[in-house]
């Protein structure tokens, strides 16, 4: 996904410096002499996502033009250059809510990092039915963004790994999707070991070179690339390094990696961290692997509860593994509240034959049918609909789960019936 373009009206004294940075982080520019070529540009249709202005010459002038431009419908934000002495005159005249103000002297590479800050969250927009966005080209009016998608369960064991090194290699080899996978789980994480992947630089090790006087790098500056074509990051390497992560920088460079990739799948570590947290609030799906026993479909109901609160419900979506092991999608789904996106059956030896030589069943058995069920998964992650929990599933989970795995009542008095036996599972986490 090409980058937005940046509308640049500086001084050239200042100006070229400030488009050689822009143009080096793959931002497309465009030049305005004058205030008075803003509005042409921006109601010609170009696909500008942000403009940057020089208020010295003239603030109050410029004041009025974002202030017509604001009447007109344009919200396209602007990041005004300026001294400290013209803030007031900018503030109270067209100065709007996603517009910002940079002081002289100018630094440029700053500028750049302020501008991708800005950028980023105007492309965060809340999406109202949860659904995930396609890919779609940049053209007037902003592109689709990137999706991320998390995997989580607070229950480990239940396959997230294997689902988000699966579902990236199907995205990336069988729907021609660019994949950032990003290991999340800073406790157990072992993407980068299930696909046969060397040890290399975390995004703690990234933050600490910047800290000592490094170059600032995005998680796909760091990130390493699988022979498959997934691009692969950690946020450690070792879980002593927790406590050096920021979960908002986290956010942050997660989301400011959709423009150089077309999804985004997050690995998940099973708990309610405060980086966990914080990327449920970006992420436009968070799939939830549910296996067919109770202590998965127990922590799956736990998650609805929880995602109520956080108010991040309606972007679950519960993926059924080892499907058809003695209880039913259905009666999941409404045990869990949860409506199914994708059923992956078990894959047995599969997953232990790939992982032995760093590939994924995808990749290396593209032909059978676990491989196929991860296709319809990702075409889901891809196309379309939201789902989410029904008030009527809500009401009945209780006594569903009850039925479903408690004991039930015995036909004649003071006989109980045995717990339903659950069929075992042929594959681990991977």
């Amino acid at each position: 996904m090409r980058r937005p373009t940046i509308a640049v009206g500086l001084p050239p004294s200042e100006r070229d410096d400030v488009v050689q940075q822009l143009t080096e982080a793959e931002f497309g520019t465009v030049i305005l002499e004058h205030v008075d070529e803003l509005a042409p540009a921006l109601l010609a249709g170009l696909p500008i996502g942000l403009v940057i202005l020089d208020a010295t010459a003239d603030p109050r002038g410029l004041a009025d033009t974002l202030s017509r431009l604001r009447a007109d419908g344009v919200t396209v934000p602007a990041l005004i250059v300026a001294e400290a002495a013209q803030f007031d005159v900018i503030h109270d005249g067209g100065f709007g809510p996603d517009d910002e103000v940079a002081l002289r002297p100018v630094d440029p590479d700053g500028i750049r990092w302020r501008a991708e800050a800005m950028l980023i969250r105007a492309q965060v927009v809340e999406q109202a039915d949860g659904g995930v966005m396609s890919r779609g080209p940049v053209e007037a009016g902003w592109a689709s963004r990137s999706p991320i998608v998390a995997i989580f369960n607070p229950k480990g064991g239940v396959g997230k790994t294997t689902i988000a090194t699966n579902l990236a290699a199907a995205l990336q080899q069988r729907r021609d999707r660019r994949v950032l996978l990003v290991d999340a789980d800073t406790v157990t994480g072992h993407v980068g070991l299930s696909l046969g992947m060397d040890a290399g630089r975390t995004m703690v090790d990234a933050w600490r070179d910047q800290d000592d006087g490094g170059p600032a790098e995005g998680i796909l500056d760091f990130a390493a690339t699988h022979a498959s074509g997934i691009r692969v990051a950690e946020l450690v390497s070792n879980p002593l390094a927790m406590p050096l992560l920021n979960a908002e920088r986290v956010a942050e460079n997660i989301m400011a990696a959709r423009w150089g990739v077309d999804v985004i799948v997050v690995d998940l570590h099973p708990s309610y961290s405060e980086v966990n947290q914080t990327i449920f609030g970006i992420a436009d799906r968070i799939l939830v692997p549910v296996t067919p026993d109770l202590p998965a479909i127990r922590a799956a109901v736990q998650l609805g509860e929880v995602a109520d609160e956080l108010g991040v419900r309606n972007r679950l979506g519960m993926v059924v593994n080892r499907a058809n092991s003695g209880v039913s999608v259905k009666q999941m789904e409404e045990a869990v509240g949860l409506t199914s996106l994708a059923t992956i059956r078990s894959g047995g030896m599969l997953f232990v034959r790939a992982a032995n030589v760093g590939r994924t069943v995808t990749d290396m058995f593209p032909k059978d049918p676990v491989s196929l069920d991860f296709e319809a998964l990702a075409d889901r992650v891809l196309g379309l609909e939201a789902t989410g929990s029904g008030a009527e599933a809500d009401k009945r989970r209780t006594s569903i789960l009850s039925g479903l795995f408690g004991r039930k009542r015995a036909d004649q008095a003071n006989q109980p019936q045995p717990t339903q036996p659950m069929a075992a599972s042929s594959s681990g986490e991977a």
